[in-house]
């Protein structure tokens, strides 16, 4: 018999208070702030470290949830020459995520660090992992 994987109910975010939490006046993110994250869904928080920008992302990842991962990796690879995608605790990805990962590859300069059993095997079993550079820790991640 075929278990079922049990997804948390989403909740739709107020886009002004998302704003707040998001962003200072400047419009730029916060560090350890949660964007587009709520109790019920996928969380990313972003960071400096050295001269590296870390997107710490959490929770699952498909066409619904997306979009606050993609947006942080875009706006990431535009403004910093490293970035950091900590993936340890992604626990579910399909191939929206792994497209999102490549398209912010070829923006820039992107590392995978420590991703999740589920991340690493979808990488294995895609190919991704020969493409991304993938490393054990972020603080590796960002010094190299």
């Amino acid at each position: 018999m075929r278990e079922h994987h049990r997804r948390s109910p989403k909740v739709p975010w107020d886009k002004d208070a998302l704003q707040t939490l998001t962003s200072t006046t400047s419009g730029s993110p916060v560090p350890g702030r949660a964007a587009g994250h709520s109790p019920y869904g996928p969380g990313v928080r972003q960071y400096a470290c050295g001269e590296a920008w870390v997107v710490a992302a959490d929770g699952e990842y498909d066409m619904g949830s997306i979009t606050p991962l993609r947006e942080a990796l875009e706006t990431a690879a535009r403004q910093y020459r490293k970035v950091v995608l900590d993936a340890s605790a992604v626990t579910f990805a399909d191939s929206t995520f792994l497209n999102v990962l490549l398209q912010a590859h070829r923006t820039g300069t992107l590392r995978v660090v420590a991703p999740s059993p589920q991340v690493r095997r979808l990488c294995e079993i895609t190919g991704v992992d020969s493409v991304l550079d993938i490393r054990r820790t972020v603080e590796e991640a960002a010094a190299s």
